[in-house]
């Protein structure tokens, strides 16, 4: 078997989400939200087909010697900021850790940046945890700066 010695970035399959839910499990905080249990829950499923119809979703993933390696969500959203421009949010950025240091994500997010300048957006955007310092480096490195402070709650907090 030849080793490839660089992945592919593509549209991910409905076949590689138990890879990719492995992937968004694989830390810390990703193991106290996601289940990968075999079969998975339904709700991934259900997931997975609504990203894919809607035309402004997508997600990636890296691919390396066959196996899917690294995943991210890009979805683009109409503003009415910046004169009615669009812009790109990136979630869910997870690599396999043996390929980590490897450029698998710096290049899975050099993809959705591309695929964000076809679409004509003005700005990307993405958030990372605080408790997430390694990320804030890697993002800051591809030129991402901390410019905003951004906030999030649970729909399961009460008031």
């Amino acid at each position: 078997m030849t080793t490839e010695t660089e992945p592919t970035y593509r549209a991910a399959e409905a076949d590689d989400l138990p890879a990719i839910v492995a992937l968004l499990a694989d830390d810390p905080l990703g193991a106290q939200r996601e289940r990968v249990d075999d079969p998975l829950p339904e709700s991934y499923g259900r997931a997975f087909a609504a990203i894919e119809r809607d035309a402004n979703n997508e997600l990636l993933v890296a691919e390396l010697d066959g196996e899917v390696v690294g995943v991210l969500q890009i979805t683009l959203l109409p503003s009415l900021t910046y004169q009615g421009s669009w812009r790109a949010q990136i979630e869910g950025v997870r690599t396999a850790r043996s390929v980590r240091g490897r450029g698998v994500g710096s290049g899975l997010v050099a993809e959705a940046i591309e695929r964000a300048r076809a679409a004509d957006c003005r700005l990307i955007q993405l958030t990372t945890d605080k408790a997430r310092p390694e990320a804030l480096r890697f993002y800051e490195a591809l030129g991402f700066r901390a410019s905003h402070e951004g906030m999030k709650r649970s729909m399961d907090e009460p008031g």
